[in-house]
This record gives structure tokens, sequence and C-alpha cells, in this order.
């Protein structure tokens, strides 16, 4: 086994190449079904264009979805990326076990009190879906459920305000896009 490294890019660079080991079989639900590690990829290329720069943040932000989508455990993260980071991605990650509808409304209801860490990539994570959703938005997906996306997205956000100002008006141009009529 390689040793953990140590460095801070080297422990990014190696959660990149985890989350893309992980998600290696998935794809994006859009038209063109680009590959699901493009999505991890650009949380973490948004938050450090942003200026952040703390390689925990940009660790889990590579690894928040792993535990939802993949036979990825809590404890791999911290086996491998450490207790801070795994529990940043827990305080990201959804209970597959309950109902989407409850789900979802965890995640408004949990927003305003995870860390500011957590509210980071909740946000990065956010603008790269409504982004994704203007551009290339799940095929079977009807104008309704669309919009409805758009306005789930903003509920979450706006309990989370004032933790980066910039990304908050990044969040509000995506939201913009919402689709119409």
């Amino acid at each position: 086994m390689t040793p953990t490294p140590t460095d801070p890019l080297s422990r990014v660079l190696s959660a990149a190449s985890f989350a893309a080991e992980r998600h290696r079989d998935q794809r994006r639900k859009g038209k063109d079904a680009s590959p699901y590690i493009n999505h991890p990829l650009a949380l973490a290329s948004l938050l450090a264009e942003r200026g952040e720069r703390d390689p925990k943040v940009l660790m889990a932000a590579l690894l928040h979805d792993t535990v939802e989508d993949t036979a990825t455990s809590f404890e791999d993260i911290e086996r491998n990326f450490g207790k801070e980071v795994a529990d940043i991605v827990r305080e990201v990650t959804d209970d597959k076990t309950l109902p989407k509808a409850e789900r979802k409304r965890l995640q408004i209801e949990h927003a305003a009190h995870i860390s500011r860490r957590a509210k980071l990539i909740k946000l990065a994570d956010k603008i790269c879906n409504l982004r994704d959703m203007a551009v290339s938005p799940p095929t079977d997906w009807s104008l309704h459920r669309k919009r409805e996306y758009f306005d789930w997205a903003k509920a979450v956000i706006d309990p989370m305000r004032g933790v980066h100002p910039d990304l908050e008006a990044l969040f509000d141009r995506e939201y913009a896009r919402k689709p119409n009529g």
C-alpha cells in the first residue's frame, strides 16, 4: 500500500484520484452523459477559483458524493483522508435509506446548522448543479421538475447566506437562469 501523502497538494490530488476510481462507472444524467467525476472536480475547481485554499475543504468537495453514490463508507474516507475530511463529507451526505422527499427536506432544515466548510461545499454543489441543469438537464425531466429543482436549491442555500458572498452572488446568477414556462 502506498503511504498517505502528507503535503496538502498531494492529499488533494489523492482525493481526486480516489473519487475518480469510486465514480469510474458513473455518468451524469444530462443529455451528454458526461463522466460523473466531472461534477466533484467542478466543485473543487470552483472553490479554488473563488479563493478557497483549505485542502480539507477541497478534498471533501472531491469526495462529497462518494458515500452517497458509491460503495464507499465514512470509515473509508476517514482512513484515507482523516477524521476532519470524513466529518465534512458526513455533513453534506444524504441518508439514502430515507425517502427522497425527506432527504430534500432535511437538506433545507440542516443547511443553517452545518459547518462553514460544509456550507462552502453545499454552495458549490448547488451552483454546479444549476449550471448543469441549465446546460444539460436530465433528459427525462419536465420543465416543472427543473423549475422545482431550482427553487429547492435556493431553499437550501438561503439559510446559509453570509458564508461566502462571492459564491452566493454566483449562485444567484445561476438561479436567474431558471427555466421559464
